[in-house]
Order: structure tokens, then C-alpha cells, then sequence
């Protein structure tokens, strides 16, 4: 076999499909709650996607914190691989989420006092995250697998606490609103 020696040039540009994942990506889970629902998907019962949801939430956390582990151990490879399996759970997430929410008409929070505040905050700044952690996620992907290690560092100091924020959260919200389904 032929070792290879990869150079700059060799790597592959990223930025057209994180910006172009990024944008619609965003834009389907936008479209999936400003229009109505459709019409086709509505004679099937996706009442246990949510839960499915949480649990595939579940399982973004658990892989992402594994894999910060291993980097810390210095086990690259495992590190690699539990971040695809993390990306991998939320790329399931994200079309059982697209599903359920272009099928089903949105639950309405019940609670109220100081917890319906509460829930609120989780679940906007776990919005906002979501929507941010798309492209801190593939940029982060990206430049791990191009081995720009030093910049590869730098954003992925912002994107594993982000995205182990919006996986716990988005378990935390489905918890808060199961009641009213």
C-alpha cells in the first residue's frame, strides 16, 4: 500500500455544504412551524416521535460526552468516531423532528408561575443554540477531519459545550411538555 501524504491542497473545501447545510437545515425547521400541517402525513399517528426525540437527545449527550473523554485521553480515533455517532443521532433526530412537527400541530405549554418562565428560557435558548450549533457543528467536523488541529481546537471549545447544552436541554423541554401532549 501507498503511504499518503496529505497537503493543503489536498483538503477538502467544507465551507459551501456547512453554509448550505446550515441554511437549510434551519429553514426546514422554520418551515416545519410556519406552515400548515400536511395534509398527507396527518392520517399517521406520530405521537411517540417525541420521545424518540428525547431518547435520541439522550444519546447525542452521552456520545458527546464519551467523546470528550477520549480527546482528553488523547484516543483520537475513539474521539472520531463517538463524534459521528453523535452527529449521527442527530441527524435522526433532526428528520423524526422534521416529521413530527410538519404532521402534528404544536403542543402548548400548560404550566404556570415561575416554571412557565423557566420553561421558556430552556426552551429559547435552546432554540437559539440549535440554530447556531448547525454550522459550529459541521465547521467543527470539518476541520477535525482536514487535521487543522489548532483551529479545529478553537471552535470546537464553543461547539461541545453548546451542543451538550441543546442535547440535555432539548431532553429537559420534551420532560416540561410531555404532560400536554
Amino acid at each position: 500500500m501507498k503511504n499518503i501524504d496529505y497537503k493543503i491542497d489536498d483538503k477538502l473545501n467544507y465551507r459551501p455544504w456547512v453554509w448550505g447545510l446550515t441554511i437549510g437545515i434551519n429553514s426546514l425547521i422554520a418551515l416545519a412551524f410556519f406552515l400548515p400541517n400536511m395534509e398527507k402525513l396527518r392520517h399517521y399517528d406520530f405521537s411517540y416521535l417525541p420521545k424518540v426525540n428525547a431518547v435520541l437527545n439522550s444519546l447525542t449527550f452521552i456520545a458527546l460526552l464519551l467523546s470528550l473523554l477520549a480527546i482528553k485521553n488523547k484516543k483520537i480515533t475513539l474521539h472520531r468516531n463517538l463524534v459521528f455517532l453523535a452527529f449521527g443521532f442527530t441527524s435522526i433526530f433532526l428528520v423524526t423532528y422534521l416529521v413530527y412537527h410538519f404532521s402534528t400541530p404544536s403542543a402548548q405549554y400548560g404550566g404556570e408561575g415561575i416554571i412557565r418562565y423557566i420553561y421558556f428560557f430552556v426552551l429559547i435558548t435552546h432554540i437559539v443554540l440549535a440554530a447556531l450549533i448547525v454550522p459550529l457543528a459541521l465547521i467543527s467536523i470539518g476541520r477535525g477531519l482536514n487535521m487543522e488541529v489548532t483551529t479545529h481546537r478553537r471552535i470546537a471549545r464553543w461547539t461541545m459545550p453548546i451542543w451538550l447544552y441543546v442535547s440535555l436541554t432539548g431532553v429537559v423541554v420534551y420532560f416540561m411538555i410531555a404532560p400536554y401532549y
